[in-house]
């Protein structure tokens, strides 16, 4: 599933050739996806300048004057920028052309991603409105994580994870945050001191950039251009049950936590 990063590398890869362009028409291949995309976007978008594009945890809004449309790539999805006369794939399902020769274009095996119109103030669609702050930003810091935290009964793996809580931290970036940041999975996060707070901020901080910087997590995901994300050989942790720490040497331990897996160094992380 692409997560913030993925996000973020797709967003500096596809703004460059968006913003500030007229949008000249738009095709609706294949209107079941996870929500119906509606077909008020034919009548609203043509014609419009893009002001911007935008991410909001996994989620991307393009804004033009007469509102914004929300993107969320789902399980598979990816966005991509392809020539206007690119030949159409199977699972291609939604065109946005642009006055400079280029089509953004929807591609989405499993169709869980969603295409919605978000009004004239997009930042408050009910999908957005609720989302705690961007882990990136001024606003995550020790302090408002360590009053989010206290008396939460909650491991600390799913604390970071609650959307609520932080915008778009993932199940693979969790776990690496987590040995980052030497601190147990399963720790309740009221229990989680004010130092301890930094040092989970500032992991936050570490591994979503690192990631962004070297193109995201999954082998099979691709930028706006096609490129491949190679975060995946950095792993600390994710993915490497029963093999050797990379600092300790100690054995990495896999455990379920509900539907998600957990991946921890027993010496590590405290």
């Amino acid at each position: 599933m692409p997560e913030l990063p993925e996000i973020e590398v797709i967003l500096r890869g596809i703004a460059p050739y968006l913003v500030g362009n007229k949008i000249t028409n738009l095709t609706i291949h294949t209107a079941n996806l996870r929500w119906p995309i509606s077909t008020e976007l034919k009548e609203l978008l043509p014609g419009q300048t893009v002001l911007s594009l935008e991410r909001k945890g996994k989620y991307l809004v393009l804004s033009c004057p007469v509102g914004g449309v929300l993107f969320h790539l789902g399980m598979t999805g990816y966005l991509r920028i392809v020539p206007v006369d690119s030949v159409l794939g199977k699972h291609d399902h939604f065109d946005i052309v642009f006055q400079n020769g280029v089509v953004l274009r929807l591609n989405d095996v499993r169709r869980f991603g969603a295409v919605l119109w978000a009004g004239s103030e997009p930042l408050m669609h009910k999908l957005l409105a609720e989302l705690g702050p961007e882990p990136l930003s001024e606003a995550f810091d020790k302090t408002y994580l360590y009053q989010m935290s206290r008396k939460r009964k909650m491991a600390v793996k799913q604390f970071i994870m609650n959307p609520k809580v932080v915008a778009g931290i993932g199940n693979i970036y969790a776990n690496e945050i987590l040995f980052h940041a030497g601190i147990q999975p399963t720790t309740p996060a009221g229990l989680l001191s004010l130092a301890q707070s930094h040092t989970l901020v500032h992991a936050i901080k570490i591994v979503l950039n690192t990631s962004i910087g070297v193109g995201g997590t999954m082998l099979d995901f691709r930028d706006g251009s096609e490129k491949l994300g190679y975060f995946p050989q950095q792993f600390a942790v994710y993915g490497r049950g029963s093999k050797p720490c990379l600092k300790c040497t100690d054995t990495i331990q896999y455990q379920r936590m509900g539907q998600r897996s957990i991946y921890f160094c027993p010496s590590c992380q405290k």
